[in-house]
């Protein structure tokens, strides 16, 4: 009992206090993320206007991005992290109350301005786990989030089932409305500062020269940058174009070409939630100590099996199997990519980097509509998921299987990249 208490002593402090809120936020984002595209259509959207409104929600990364990064290195993380917490509760109200699909779009582009909390948000876990227990945090804060999330689509399959998708998606969104402001109050009241500069103070009047430093340093802090960490945000980014255009259409196919109900689906998700909760604090371990780079390539070589054999699927537990792989190439691809980031990029410009290209916890073959974005994207991969998201529903309207031969495509090339490029460095950073 004691060997299992040290090996898991990490989890306390800043660590504990996110696990908490991740298991609140993720329990409700499950409920509602995976039905989004079922909304859009019920408010009389067509899958082109599925791809146009999630196309809207980056948008906003191109200006916050940038300045989150820069002002999370320099005047503290905590207070960004709560902010965007409320008010990305508040900006749920219109959700809840949307007559058409141009009030979701509208939402859609107000919440991407939230997206200042994410580079705080990843630099704070990076900042309070050690090297040597990064894999294996992130894996357990996983696990732990996604304990109860596992049943979200399922429960919330059957609420959909009782009260429409219209209603019933206003019910969902109204309960993730109350978690997020609960959980952006536990936030602000119990993490702790980790920035070295927390001392700074920045106001509305350094705004205009924080915004010219944060973009005038772009360059430099690219170039700074070891090729093993540009092969991997290239690898990131072709991992979120190719949900872009796939992520929000899988629940559409499932229904519209396989025959499946969103009860059913919710079980498919549920349980491949349920095998990636049992798997990520034992692959955390196994990517701690044999390495971060093998396991994103072999994450990538099932993914690259995977996916596209969805489209193929004719029954039930055909695609229940093809989600059942993802969910194993998942549990392993997350932690070592999340802790490859970590070790690679230095604490002193981690707000900034990973505002840039992301914490590196891209999903592979993600099925709901969150796929697209959140913490593990960074602005320099926003163009591509704009365009990739627009393209999504065009290419589904064309031919509804084309947006997974897409994703092999663009999968196939991060398997080269990885083997040519990814490498662990010889000295993790702080």
């Amino acid at each position: 009992m004691q060997s299992l208490r040290n090996d898991f002593k990490f989890m306390n402090g800043n660590i504990l206090v996110l696990t908490v809120t991740r298991v609140l936020g993720m329990f409700c984002r499950s409920m509602v993320f995976p039905y989004a595209s079922l909304y859009i259509l019920a408010l009389g959207g067509e899958p082109a206007q599925i791809g146009f409104v999630n196309s809207l929600r980056p948008l906003a990364g191109l200006i916050m991005f940038p300045i989150a990064g820069y002002i999370s290195d320099r005047a503290g993380r905590v207070k960004l992290i709560a902010l965007g917490g409320y008010l990305s509760g508040f900006a749920l109200l219109l959700y809840v109350l949307a007559p058409s699909w141009e009030v979701i779009a509208l939402a859609g582009l107000l919440q991407g301005f939230v997206v200042f909390q994410f580079p705080p948000t990843s630099a704070i876990i990076a900042d309070s786990l050690s090297p040597q227990n990064r894999g294996k945090g992130i894996a357990t804060m996983n696990t732990l989030s996604g304990a109860l999330a596992m049943f979200s689509p399922y429960l919330a399959g059957a609420v959909l089932d009782v009260h429409g998708e219209n209603a019933g998606m206003r019910l969902l969104y109204g309960v993730l409305m109350v978690a997020l402001l609960l959980s952006a109050t536990i936030n602000l009241r119990f993490l702790q500062e980790t920035s070295t500069h927390s001392t700074e103070k920045l106001s509305l009047s350094s705004l205009p020269g924080a915004f010219k430093s944060a973009y005038g340093g772009i360059p430099a802090m690219l170039r700074q940058l070891p090729r093993s960490l540009k092969a991997l945000a290239v690898v990131i980014a072709l991992g979120f174009t190719s949900n872009a255009i796939a992520s929000s259409f899988w629940v559409v196919y499932a229904k519209e070409q396989l025959g499946l109900g969103t009860k059913e689906w919710g079980l498919i998700l549920l349980i491949d939630m349920l095998l990636r909760s049992l798997l990520n604090i034992p692959s955390g371990m196994i990517v701690d100590r044999y390495g971060r780079t093998r396991f994103i390539l072999a994450s990538l070589l099932l993914a690259l099996v995977a996916t596209p054999l969805f489209v193929f699927s004719s029954s039930f537990i055909q695609v229940l199997l093809v989600r059942a792989v993802i969910a194993v190439a998942n549990a392993f691809f997350t932690p070592a990519c999340s802790a490859l980031m970590a070790d690679t990029v230095p604490r002193a410009m981690r707000g900034r980097v990973m505002a840039a290209i992301g914490r590196g916890s891209v999903i592979l073959g993600a099925a709901t509509g969150g796929g697209t974005g959140g913490p593990g994207m960074g602005f320099l991969i926003t163009l591509p998921v704009m365009l990739g998201s627009i393209a999504g529903g065009y290419l589904y309207g064309r031919d509804p299987a084309s947006p997974w031969f897409f994703a092999l495509g663009a999968t196939a090339i991060s398997v080269l990249l990885a083997a040519l490029y990814l490498r662990d460095p010889k000295q993790a950073e702080i």
